[in-house]
Formats: structure tokens, sequence, C-alpha cells
């Protein structure tokens, strides 16, 4: 049996790339031994079966261990690779690349053989084989390996989160942002009656402060792990809230431009075109036009939560891929075209007498909403993974508090600090006191 197990390992062509080895075991003459035995090592239990008997009499067979390899078997994490010119049992171990693993050991193999010396019978238990990788094996896709090299593990998740500093940095921008919304639109509703809040078209105010809360409260769906419904509303409500704030803002200044034309000998007839029931319907109209732009782009284009792992190879970066390269475009144009539109009117009324200065807050808050934007896109494509929504929110909040400060900060202060100047005479300047 030992000259044919060496005549195996010798002809590589009949085991390729496998070494068989053999342990011998004596019986002690005992059937019941052997039988005993031939169970226990067919059940891997090798090591109860050598504890429990010893033989007296004749000397035992002695154990043979296998060893006719050149190298040592590649431990876990490695591959083998073969020595050019020498015998195939002799390899180096060469450690796997990263997302691959080999948890294979030694080209080894053994056969558990049980002599009976009566009757020179052979009991053969299940060979077991321990195979060194020739090539790392690659994890699935949502695995990477471990440091070892010998098991996948899941690969980390990445996305803009809550938890994380800067998650929690922008949440708590757009909840102040949206408290002070809140409180400048409970002033303006409790001085409503005020020369201040009636000269600057009350009721669009009330509308512009609303739409920026909107703003402030859309950003939020930016945070987060990307589900199926935050994709497709975020930018949706991104769009439509800016669109209805720019409206205002549009709408606001043309009135400006009317009240002064009308203020004129022969100008009165322009203001039947910015009633209040004209207002509103242009705002609506406008903002009419952006839903139709969100509703086919989700309709044709949705955007969906989408894996990414071009980032990072061993982490799953969770973004919402936006679908229609051009849906986003076009809405995001649509805001810029009225935006710029905005800017240019009030920029044509900035010399205005001081009684229409209102369009010199619209022109500041434009400049500062336009520069945003401008310089939000190459940003926003030159930003990785979580980066870049964190990029879009940035851009709305900044917008927004842009809008806010500029536009209802000069009238806040007035409102509460100072009252003397919130009258019918200094707004239409006529007796300011100055103090």
């Amino acid at each position: 049996m030992a000259f044919a197990i060496n005549e195996i390992n010798r002809n590589s062509n009949l085991l390729p790339n496998v070494t068989l080895g053999y342990s011998l075991y004596d019986n002690c003459a005992t059937l019941g031994i052997a039988f005993r035995a031939s169970l226990s090592l067919s059940s891997g239990q090798e090591a109860q079966f050598l504890l429990d008997d010893t033989c007296v009499g004749s000397p035992p067979v002695l154990g043979i261990p296998p060893k006719s390899v050149c190298s040592e078997s590649c431990p876990p994490g490695t591959r083998m690779a073969r020595k050019k010119g020498e015998p195939e049992c002799c390899f180096d171990c060469i450690p796997c690349s990263e997302g691959k693993i080999s948890n294979k050991t030694g080209w080894y193999s053994v056969l558990n053989i049980v002599l009976l010396r009566d009757n020179i019978n052979i009991y053969l238990n299940n060979s077991i084989l321990f195979i060194d990788s020739m090539e790392c094996s690659s994890c699935p896709e949502d695995f990477w390996s471990s440091p070892q090299r010998d098991h996948c593990v899941p690969k980390k998740t990445e996305f803009l989160s809550y938890n994380e500093p800067l998650g929690i940095c922008l949440t708590t921008t757009s909840l102040l942002g949206t408290c002070i919304c809140a409180v400048v639109l409970g002033i303006f509703i409790y001085h409503h009656s005020t020369p201040m809040v009636r000269a600057n078209n009350s009721e669009l105010s009330f509308l512009l402060l609303v739409s920026l809360k909107l703003c402030f409260l859309c950003s939020l769906l930016f945070i987060g792990r990307p589900r199926l419904w935050t994709c497709q509303l975020r930018h949706a409500a991104f769009g439509i809230s800016f669109v209805l704030c720019v409206s205002c803002i549009l709408v606001k200044t043309m009135v400006v431009l009317a009240v002064f034309k009308a203020s004129k000998p022969g100008g009165g007839a322009s203001l039947k075109w910015f009633a209040a029931m004209q207002q509103r319907g242009t705002v609506l109209a406008l903002t009419s036009i952006q839903a139709a732009i969100c509703t086919t782009w989700l309709v044709s284009s949705s955007p969906a939560p989408h894996k990414n792992t071009q980032y990072h190879n061993d982490k799953i970066v969770y973004e919402c891929a936006v679908g229609s390269t051009v849906g986003f475009a076009v809405l995001l144009g649509y805001i810029g075209l009225l935006a710029i539109l905005s800017f240019l009117l009030a920029f044509l009324a900035r010399n205005l007498p001081d009684n229409f200065n209102e369009a010199k807050l619209i022109t500041f808050s434009m400049l500062i909403f336009c520069a945003v934007w401008v310089a939000f896109v190459p940003a926003y494509v030159n930003s990785p993974g979580k980066y870049a929504d964190a990029v879009e929110v940035f851009a709305i909040l900044a917008s927004s508090f842009g809008l806010l400060v500029a536009l209802f900060g000069p009238k806040c202060f007035i409102i509460l600090l100072r009252p003397e100047r919130n009258t019918k005479k200094a707004i239409m300047g006529r007796g300011t006191t100055k103090s």
C-alpha cells in the first residue's frame, strides 16, 4: 500500500497537484476494535480512537506521516503561484488582492486506513482533501474582503445621514431657517395694518414667507438614506418651492415698476394689469409651469435610489440618480430664468425714488440668489457621493437665507426697533425722523 501511494505521488499525471498521505493503525487483533475504529475514523473522530486502546503483544503498526511536499501549505488569504522550472509541489504564497479572498489551505489528502492483521482487510474512511487556491475568488457585489483576505464582509454604506456632524449641521440650519420664517411671518401678521407691511404688498409678502419655509423644509429630503419617495419628492419639492418664491419676487418687482409708472401723468392704466387677482394669477401660472416640468420628469424618467460603487471599492454610496439629466437641467434652468428676469427688472428700478426702495432690496437679494446657484453647478458636478447632496442642501439654505435676510431684515428692523419710521409719511419720504 505504501508503495502504491508513493507511486501515485510520483506520477503527476494520475492526481495532478495533489499529494496523498496515509496513517496506519493496529487493530490489536480484535475485530470489534477494528469495526469501532472504522466507524470513528469515518465519522471524523480520529482522536477518540487513538486515545482509547493500547495494544499488548506483537508490535503495532506504526503511523506513517504524509510529508512529501516541497513548499509548506499556503495560509488563508493567499494563493499559490508555482515556481518555474521546479516540481509542481513547489510554489510561493501570494496575498490576495483587495476584494478577493482565499480560505482553503493545503494540497494535502489523507487516507485513514485500518489494517486487520488476521485477514488483511482494509477499511478506508472518507478522504480529507485540503486544497490551496490557485486563484483568489472575488467577493459578491455587496461584500468586500476582510483585512486578512480570508472571508468576505458586507461593504460599508455611505450617505448623508442625520447622525453625522455634517447632517446635523445642515438639519439644524434648515430648522433654524424655518423657525425664523415663522417668526417673521408672525411679526408681519401681527403688524399687518401698519404702513410698512401694507406698502410692501402684504399678501405677496405672506406668500413669499410661506414659500421660503417650504424651501427650508425641502432641504431635509436630501438628508437620510435615499428612498424611492424621497428621491422623487426632493427635486419636485425643491423646484416648485423655489419657483413659487421667485415668482412672488418677480411679481413684486413688476408691481413696483407699475406703481412708479402710474405715478406719472397718464400712467394710471398700467395698474389695472397688476390688481390683486392678476398678481395671484401670475404667481399661480408661473408655478404651474414648474409643476408641469416636474410631473413630466417624474413620469418619463423618475429619480430613483442608486447604489454607487465607483467612488470607493469597499463602500456602497447610496444616492439618488436623477433619472433624466435633461429634466433636472430644465428644472434648474426655469428657476434661473425667473431669477435673472427678476434681477434685471429690479436692477432697472433701483434708482426709483426712496418711497419705492424695495427694488433695491430685491436687486440685492436676487444678486445673492444668482451668485449662490451659479457657484452651485460646478461644485455639484465635482462633488462625489453624499457631498453632492450636501452641496445642494447648502445652496438651498444659503439662497433661502439670502432672500430672507435681504428682503425682510430691514423691514423687521423698522417694525420692531424703529417704529417711528413705520408711518405713512416716513415711507412716502416726507417727515422722516432721524435718530
